[in-house]
Parts: C-alpha cells; sequence; structure tokens
C-alpha cells in the first residue's frame, strides 16, 4: 500500500510514483532466490589492482607522518 503523507500530487505524478515502485518490484523478483547477486564494480578487488601505484620519490621517507 502506497500512502502520500506530504502533498497534493496529480493523478499523473501518482501513476509516475506508482510505476517505479513496480519496475523496481519486478526487477527484484526476476532474480532467482537463493542466487548470487552481481558484483558490482565498486566492490571488485581488480578495480584496485588494475593500475600501479607510483613509487615513492627520493625524500619520500623522510618525511613523517607526525608533525615536529
Amino acid at each position: 500500500m502506497i500512502k502520500v503523507v506530504r502533498g497534493n500530487p496529480t493523478p499523473e505524478e501518482l501513476a509516475a510514483a506508482l510505476a517505479v515502485v513496480r519496475a523496481r518490484a519486478a526487477a527484484a523478483s526476476a532474480v532467482p532466490s537463493g542466487a548470487p547477486a552481481p558484483r558490482d564494480s565498486w566492490s571488485d578487488p581488480s578495480r584496485i589492482a588494475a593500475h600501479h601505484l607510483p613509487r615513492p620519490g627520493q625524500t619520500s621517507w623522510t618525511r613523517t607522518y607526525w608533525p615536529s
């Protein structure tokens, strides 16, 4: 059940909101239960190792984290 808490939406706005909710529900039910969810690129470990980190410079080890 969808309930409008604030405002006075037009019938077109309500229809658009309901279409979004139905589309999300259909997408969620299309994935079989128990199936592993597809991995997004943000959590992919190969994303971190895909590019090389720069090497430290000559004076990089003389600087410390702690202020003097």
